[in-house]
């Protein structure tokens, strides 16, 4: 019965992060236009860290409690499943066209802070503060490319009047207040379940949390392939994966140190592998291809076999 529990308190606690984060999202972003700050500015900073609020509500709570594997395994995991899973499965449905930048410029700069993220955790088996701070230089780094990329159109614009004040202020509060919970109760009913199986929980959160954390990316990937409005799912993707690195991972380090495990390094380099893999689907004929997914899919199988064994 306490494993059952568990499992329902972890499936609750996926629930109301990703509701929580939606509600912010809408909130905040909402209250900010109503102080005629810029839809622009809007998308790039509130929306796209609501993105990655999942990551990081989970990653600074499983710090805080002291389970570390949780946070390098839910980014690496995510980051992984982002690109095997969700690529390859909206890869399956239809054929995904990809953006001029997003294979110039923005694929390899996943792939360097992959790489990046991976050296941090090999020289010192931790991500320290300085490391933090670097990874925050580089996520305001990104947030200029993305603004000029903006000014010059090729970034999507939302339009929409936003909902009365009371409204915007009740939903931010309660976004904030799900995110908080959730992460919390993910955490815990996560740890628990990998105790009472005798799992890892660099394993639990490579897989089971790192799945409920991308269900957000996965809903929005496939529905969109399913409407064949699928063009901007590998640029929504890969900014994921960036964000997560970047912000989610360079925020944590802020606030405490977080201990990298040798064995991490093996999840680092098959996300390295993931976004060359990608790079390669997808540089020639600049989508997708049906083939492509059936690649991805196979060798995320591949992954957790290992992980398995």
């Amino acid at each position: 019965m306490d494993m059952l529990l568990q499992c329902v308190l972890l499936v609750a606690g996926f629930c109301m992060l990703i509701k929580g984060a939606d509600w912010f999202v809408d909130g905040a972003a909402g209250i900010a236009r109503r102080f005629g700050i810029p839809q622009l500015i809007i998308g790039l900073t509130i929306v796209s860290m609501g993105t990655s609020a999942p990551e990081a509500a989970v990653s600074i709570s499983a710090v805080l409690k002291g389970s570390a594997d949780i946070t390098i395994g839910n980014v690496a995991g995510s980051n992984i499943m982002n690109v095997l899973v969700i690529l390859g499965i909206t890869g399956l449905i239809t054929a995904v066209k990809v953006a001029d930048s997003t294979i110039r410029y923005e694929i390899p700069f996943m792939v360097f802070v992959s790489i990046l993220l991976m050296a941090f955790g090999y020289t010192g088996n931790m991500i320290t503060f300085a490391e933090g701070c670097i990874l925050w230089a580089a996520f305001l780094v990104y947030l200029g490319y993305l603004f000029v990329m903006a000014k010059k159109g090729v970034l999507d614009e939302e339009d929409g009047k936003p909902a009365p004040v009371w409204k915007l202020l009740l939903l931010t509060v309660i976004g904030v207040v799900l995110i908080l919970l959730g992460s919390d109760i993910t955490v815990d009913a996560a740890t628990a379940i990998a105790t009472a199986l005798g799992m890892s929980t660099r394993f639990i959160g490579l897989t089971i949390v790192a799945l409920g954390t991308s269900l957000p990316e996965l809903v929005t990937s496939v529905t969109a392939a399913m409407k064949k409005q699928a063009d901007i799912a590998i640029g929504n993707i890969v900014g994921s994966n960036i964000f997560n690195i970047l912000f989610v991972v360079g925020t944590t380090a802020l606030i405490r140190p977080i201990p990298f495990q040798p064995s991490f390094l093996v999840d680092m380099l098959v996300a390295v592998i993931a976004g060359v893999l990608l790079w390669l689907c997808v540089v020639r004929q600049k989508k997708l291809t049906r083939i492509g997914g059936i690649v991805f899919l196979v060798g995320y199988a591949a992954y957790f076999v290992y992980l398995m064994m």
